[in-house]
């Protein structure tokens, strides 16, 4: 009786053991697939971050060499107010439009001349559209698309010295070095485009760096949660 007894408590024990247990396994389990998840949230919290510092890198890099550098190479940097002195077409140049693989045909444009006063000096000089027309053809303000209608691209000129002719007094920009003679209308790219070339690259490399410095952070604080776990049992 005693045994049968006995037996019996040793039988309620070990079944209550072999429950804990499975608690346990379950416990382990849960966890594991907890660490498994956040584990694989962090690799890809980390990626995302490092997917943004080298699209940063390569933002800096392309728009450096194109809108920094065609800021920082122009010599047109100072505003000024110019007063339109004389805008009119004074001659035909001639220019070459594609009609068809490594055909080429000749036609012209009308040569449009605008004089402007600087208002902060007096000295009366030559006003071209932008730095690319500078480079194009300097004697003529605005150098169109090369096409093979004639009355099209006169008609365009033409309506660009009407507007100017209107206008009396215009936002321009001088050499403040006074190397260059002319002046030009706008620039490709200001200031703004500077800034935001810069901002945004910006931006998205301090996300990266905090996303990734963030997931160190909960790293380093898991693993000391843990020791200290360990410690106290």
């Amino acid at each position: 009786m005693f045994l049968w007894a006995r037996g019996k408590a040793t039988d309620g024990r070990s079944d209550r053991r072999s429950i804990y247990q499975k608690i346990r396994e379950y416990e382990v389990l849960d966890r594991r697939k907890t660490v498994t998840a956040l584990r694989a949230g962090e690799d890809r919290a980390i990626l995302l971050g490092l997917s943004m510092v080298f699209l940063s890198v390569m933002m800096y890099f392309v728009l450096g060499i194109t809108i920094v550098r065609s800021y920082s190479d122009s010599a047109w940097t100072e505003e000024a107010n110019c007063t339109i002195i004389n805008s009119s077409i004074v001659w035909h140049v001639n220019c070459s439009y594609s009609c068809g693989t490594e055909c080429w045909k000749s036609s012209r444009y009308p040569c449009l001349q605008v004089y402007v006063s600087l208002n902060s000096s007096g000295k009366v000089t030559r006003l071209v559209h932008n730095e690319e027309t500078q480079d194009n053809n300097p004697e003529c303000f605005y150098v169109p698309k090369c096409r093979k209608d004639y009355t099209t691209t006169h008609a365009i000129v033409q309506n660009i010295s009407e507007r100017l002719s209107s206008q009396h007094t215009i936002q321009c920009f001088v050499d403040p070095t006074n190397r260059m003679d002319t002046a030009i209308l706008t620039q490709i790219y200001g200031q703004v485009a500077v800034f935001h070339s810069l901002f945004w690259p910006t931006c998205c490399l301090i996300g990266g760096t905090v996303i990734i410095a963030m997931v160190k952070l909960t790293q380093y604080l898991s693993i000391m949660s843990e020791q200290l776990r360990s410690i106290r049992k």
